[in-house]
């Protein structure tokens, strides 16, 4: 192998690694100055590349806006499920739902924006979207299983309707905390969760609704 030999794999870190400060610098950018205000050119300048490598990895502005989130939420995804820690369902529901709201918190102005565009997403975003939910569906159903096998809830409780159930609880959060109505949207879906449970326990349980 000579000096101007790239070892294998080389290109591909550098591509990746080009990808995601363009990612980051354009987090910054439509945090600090909105979407429509936010210009490709601009991010490019600021992380170093020319616009058109930015259109080399993003189509156009909104897919760099879609693949910001989709990555953002992927990594709070992964650092949620590797949560082990012990607690009851509410708990572990309450800690999982207080991942994802505090990645919102942290770039508020970013998040609303973003979560706007990814309800209308074309394709192919809406699929890797509806990938992603269908994963954090499934962490809730194995929370709700590892519950049912502890007697926190009766043994006929449907998982993967208590799955939809939490899921429509933590996007009526989201809407109301996007649109100012809430100013707690974790504490909002506790309660939803807690009022839910009540008739989902056991005949026997302390919390069973009468």
């Amino acid at each position: 192998m000579n000096a101007f030999t790239k070892k294998p794999g080389r290109r591909d870190a550098q591509k990746d690694a080009t990808r995601a400060r363009i990612l980051e610098t354009a987090r910054d950018h439509f945090e600090r100055h909105g979407f429509e205000a936010a210009s490709v050119r601009a991010i490019a300048a600021d992380a170093g590349v020319a616009a058109g490598t930015v259109l080399l990895h993003f189509e156009d502005k909104r897919a760099l806006l879609h693949a910001a989130l989709f990555d953002d939420l992927a990594a709070t995804a992964a650092e949620a499920a590797r949560d082990e820690a012990p607690g009851t369902l509410e708990e572990r529901l309450h800690r999982l739902a207080s991942a994802f709201f505090g990645y919102y918190a942290r770039r508020p102005a970013l998040s609303k924006t973003l979560l706007r565009e990814s309800l209308f997403a074309d394709p192919p975003w809406q699929a890797r979207f509806a990938e992603q939910v269908g994963a954090a569906h499934g962490r809730v159903v194995a929370l709700f299983d590892a519950a049912r096998a502890r007697g926190e809830v009766a043994e006929g409780a449907d998982a993967a309707l208590f799955g939809v159930a939490f899921f429509s609880f933590y996007y009526f959060a989201l809407i109301a905390w996007v649109q100012g109505a809430h100013p707690a949207p974790v504490a909002l879906v506790d309660r939803l969760v807690a009022q839910h449970l009540c008739g989902l326990r056991p005949a026997d349980h302390p919390g069973r609704s009468r």
